[in-house]
């Protein structure tokens, strides 16, 4: 992992108002150094003070009562947030009215990269930023991960198809073994991810591609970095084992590694602009007694690119699956068969996990965008119920993508807060 950069007191400045800043932030970090400056949209230090205007940016105690939503900073600082009020307003009612006992919604625009929603939740104890952090497996959300190296090491695409049997559950070295009388299954590697077949990603990465193949594919997509953003962030994790059934095992999103709800909006945000990842970005300004100390971003900013065009067309075709007949089928659409988007298409990859202790979590991940041929909105939602639950995150997901669409006025798309609105389908 690369260090921090040390180019000089006065952007040391910067580094400590943007403690995620890398490498590929040197341009930036030089541009900040200055007190006022021209950005070219970039984010601006408009005065000098310390500690650093980002300092201390509480995103747990977002006020979205009135048409800006801002947040406390340090002192008598306030940020005011690009967050949108009532895409804030719905994520913790969903997840509020679900009694979730912890989760998190992140949603943001594709093209800008600006945070539209960053919903925190906690039932009970101690209030955290959910969002910003990273204790929760990734499950079958890693799923991407492997996908993506396999068609950019090995070649394969959505049509490629793999016969299995077994893997429900867990994976064994049985499983992994090819067997014509045992494999009654086969299916290709779109229908693998879009109803989340462990097997076929174990064998296939297991056949197909070695350790530095896959671990270098999710650094490249953010696990095991930090990624620039306007507040502290914990990194998602990976650790494979040696051995070659850990390996398949981790590939299918079986443990060893985690993700955070930023890191699963980022990964959304990226495959839909084509592989390329930009800055996300929370903060609009931020404001002392004497005025604006700092401008956020304005533009655009694209940070790297971190898989070709052509890959990232194939992953999103992958995960239309999800929605059109794999694991989200019922949460976006009616017990009839109805689309509660419809003639809008949507990439988005389930996770689930339960923690193999008698009070673990049940976690459940939706990471993904819409509408997939044109996209607007990346969505990451995270759920950690108990024994008992209401909603799952694809759950919360779809409701999301009906609140953000039914204000677009997409045709035919109500939001599950209308009076008469169509209810879930569970």
């Amino acid at each position: 992992m690369r260090q921090w950069i040390a180019i000089g007191a006065a952007v040391g400045l910067v580094a400590v108002t943007l403690p995620m800043l890398r490498k590929h932030d040197v341009e930036l970090a030089g541009l900040l150094a200055k007190s006022k400056i021209e950005s070219n949209g970039g984010p601006v230090v408009t005065r000098e003070v310390t500690p650093p205007p980002l300092t201390d940016i509480d995103l747990t105690r977002i006020d979205d009562r009135g048409n800006i939503a801002i947040a406390p900073a340090h002192g008598n600082r306030r940020a005011e947030l690009t967050v949108v009020p009532k895409y804030q307003r719905a994520a913790v009612a969903l997840l509020r009215g679900g009694h979730v006992p912890e989760g998190a919604v992140v949603m943001t625009d594709i093209k800008t990269g600006r945070v539209l929603a960053w919903a925190s939740y906690v039932d009970q104890g101690a209030m955290h930023d959910v969002a910003a952090e990273a204790s929760a497996p990734s499950a079958s959300v890693f799923k991407i991960v492997t996908a993506t190296a396999l068609v950019e090491h090995a070649g394969l695409g959505p049509n490629t198809k793999q016969c299995y049997s077994g893997g429900e559950h867990a994976i064994t070295a049985k499983d992994m073994v090819d067997n014509k009388k045992r494999d009654k299954w086969c299916a290709t590697l779109a229908q693998a991810m879009g109803r989340s077949l462990n097997t076929v990603f174990a064998r296939l990465a297991a056949k197909n591609l070695d350790r530095n193949e896959l671990e270098g594919t999710a650094q490249k997509l953010g696990w095991g970095q930090d990624i620039p953003f306007d507040v502290k962030l914990a990194q998602s994790t990976i650790t494979l084992p040696e051995d070659d059934l850990g390996f398949a095992r981790t590939a299918a999103g079986f443990w060893n590694t985690t993700l955070s709800p930023f890191q699963g909006a980022n990964l959304a945000t990226t495959i839909a602009n084509g592989g390329e990842m930009v800055r996300l970005s929370i903060v609009a300004n931020v404001k002392d007694e004497d005025g604006e100390i700092y401008k956020g971003p304005t533009v655009r900013m694209p940070l790297k690119r971190v898989m070709n065009e052509q890959t990232a067309r194939a992953i999103t075709s992958m995960m239309e699956e999800t929605v059109d007949s794999g694991t989200s089928y019922k949460s976006f659409h009616d017990r009839a068969g109805r689309a509660y988007l419809p003639d809008i298409r949507i990439a988005g990859k389930t996770g689930t996990l339960t923690k193999p202790t008698p009070e673990g979590p049940f976690y459940t991940w939706w990471v993904g965008f819409a509408p997939s041929d044109k996209p607007e909105v990346a969505l990451s939602v995270l759920v950690a119920n108990g024994a008992k639950w209401r909603v799952k995150a694809t759950h919360v997901a779809s409701d999301m993508l009906r609140v953000y669409f039914a204000d677009k006025n997409a045709p035919g798309v109500r939001s599950p807060f209308d009076s008469g609105s169509v209810a879930r389908r569970d």
